[in-house]
């Protein structure tokens, strides 16, 4: 979506522009709070830098808000908290209209089990057991401050919030979580993963089709707009 974003700005601007987007987003996966910073020396009024982007945007994206910031703003490195959040839908028949849109589990999960063993991922770690072979971060050390697993009908929705994450880390926890809602690995069996510290050992990386980047938190000194409350994704 970044090459898109770019090529809109750049229709824009009449020149070419990089971005930098606070996290990344893997093909097949969602953003609804993305924050990305570019530098120009165009001067326009900032509902004109977000219509003007639009009307060259992909129907898929879209351009919430627009304002400029301190010189010494990074959309990645000044991130201190990011939230994902993963959508699941646990039923026998998978999705249609929804299809892409959510993740899908045929088998029964209890989403009680899965929040029980996920307690164990809380705090600062080495996620290595959780980490992609091709994960280029300098280190496998990260501090997730929250995991939530909640069933509302069809619908289990996993919540990680952490200061960062490592590639596909969150996509690899919700699938060793759903081996355990489904009965096939102990609530232990997450904190055995994490202490062994080995990708083999854990379950497939879950499919990107529910995974959302739902939220970035910078310090209130940038006085950066809120996003929008998505029904779905931040309903209680």
């Amino acid at each position: 979506m970044q090459d898109h974003l770019e090529g809109a700005l750049q229709q824009f601007l009449q020149t070419k522009v990089e971005t930098v987007a606070a996290g990344r987003t893997d093909a097949g996966v969602h953003a609804t709070a993305q924050v990305v910073h570019l530098d120009s020396d165009v001067q326009r009024e900032m509902h004109s830098w977000v219509r003007g982007t639009n009307a060259n945007l992909h129907a898929s994206a879209r351009v919430l808000w627009a304002t400029t910031v301190p010189d010494d703003f990074h959309a990645r490195y000044s991130a201190r908290v990011r939230t994902y959040r993963y959508l699941l839908v646990n039923t026998p028949v998978a999705p249609a209209v929804l299809r892409a849109r959510v993740g899908w589990h045929h088998r029964p999960l209890d989403a009680e089990r899965m929040h029980q063993a996920a307690r164990a991922l809380v705090g600062e770690h080495d996620f290595s057991a959780f980490r992609d072979a091709e994960c280029q971060a300098k280190s496998p050390v990260r501090n997730l401050a929250q995991v939530t697993v909640e069933r509302r009908g069809d619908l289990v929705r996993f919540t990680l919030v952490a200061n960062a994450f490592l590639h596909h880390m969150v996509r690899n926890i919700v699938g060793s979580l759903v081996y355990v809602g489904d009965g096939r690995q102990p609530p232990e069996w997450i904190a055995e993963l994490l202490g062994q510290r080995d990708r083999r050992n854990a379950a497939p990386t879950f499919m990107p089709d529910g995974l959302y980047l739902a939220g970035i938190e910078y310090d209130r000194s940038f006085t950066l707009p809120r996003f929008p409350p998505h029904a779905l994704l931040d309903a209680p």
